[in-house]
């Protein structure tokens, strides 16, 4: 186990350095950064003082090492728009983010997995028909009219739940719900399909010759293998969710990272892009790394190779 989780280590580290660079990169695909920070009309001395503040004039690559040194501390720079540090600017945006991710995918896995579970036993039933159909209807509905709908409901109407804001824990239960129900779909068809052909294997079968109960059965036997693809779609879903959550937080006001990052976009703000890139892929090589290590202990087919 410890040679898999080392094997997995080592190729995370890797990917996370490539994106890195990509990421650095953009600083430079977009034009020349030096123009973008004086301006279109600014003269060529102003651009030329740009570069030496900045360092723009240095080789790529000597930059790219320094700004990754001073990435790994925790410098991440300057923002350009908001003129403050970049560090201190994601800081501030990313808790609110991560709670939503958080409680986003732990909700889309409470529903799913039941469901799944609960519809594989029951093959075309009323529940099977159930669960399809809200698979189907979640994969149809836009987050944001969905989002909308919502509010209209709930906090206009009834007025039970706040439309905006992220003061208490009671701001992100909407969100929650629009973030969360996205993903569920696709982890449902999955602890279906899984279960489904985990529960006609013959070490099932013999299982329940033997007379075991039929919840051991399922949750023991059957569930520990048919979950392992779920636990993989589960971290591509939640590092999802960290970065593909800007319509969620622009309809709810949270103003989060991912916010920060259409901001970012908007305004030319290439540092905090380049950030943001950076963290966002951080977290999602770290959550399928997770995945992985998690996985092979479900199964240790799976470390070896």
């Amino acid at each position: 186990m410890a040679v898999f989780i080392l094997k997995r280590l080592g190729l995370a580290i890797l990917v996370a350095l490539t994106v890195s660079f990509i990421s650095f990169s953009l600083l430079f695909m977009a034009g020349d950064p030096a123009v973008a920070i004086a301006g279109e009309n600014a003269s060529s001395a102003d651009i030329a003082a740009v570069n030496e503040r900045f360092g723009f004039d240095r080789p790529m690559l000597v930059q790219y090492a320094d700004w990754l040194g001073s990435a790994v501390t925790g410098d991440l720079g300057r923002s350009w728009y908001f003129d403050m540090s970049v560090t201190e600017l994601i800081a501030d945006r990313l808790t609110v983010t991560m709670t939503l991710g958080l409680c986003a995918i732990t909700f889309a896995l409470l529903i799913a997995i039941p469901l799944g579970v609960a519809a594989a036993a029951n093959p075309n039933s009323l529940i099977d028909r159930f669960a399809l159909f809200l698979s189907v209807v979640g994969q149809a509905i836009p987050s944001f009219w969905f989002g909308l709908i919502l509010i209209v409901i709930f906090s206009i109407k009834l007025r039970l739940l706040p439309a905006s804001g992220n003061e208490t824990w009671q701001h992100f239960v909407l969100p929650t719900i629009v973030l969360g129900y996205y993903a569920t779909p696709a982890i449902m068809r999955l602890t279906r399909a899984g279960m489904m052909e985990v529960l006609s294997s013959d070490y099932i079968r013999t299982a329940r010759a033997k007379g075991l109960r039929t919840g051991k059965v399922m949750f023991k036997h059957a569930l520990r293998n048919a979950i392992i693809p779920v636990v993989s779609l589960a971290a591509v879903q939640m590092g999802f969710m960290l970065g593909g959550s800007i319509v969620v937080e622009s309809i709810f006001a949270l103003h989060g990272a991912g916010y920060l990052a259409w901001e970012s976009i908007a305004r030319n703000d290439l540092p905090t892009m380049q950030a943001l890139i950076l963290i966002f892929s951080t977290f999602y090589i770290l959550f399928t790394f997770l995945a992985d290590v998690l996985n092979a202990w479900l199964d240790p087919r799976l470390r070896v190779g």
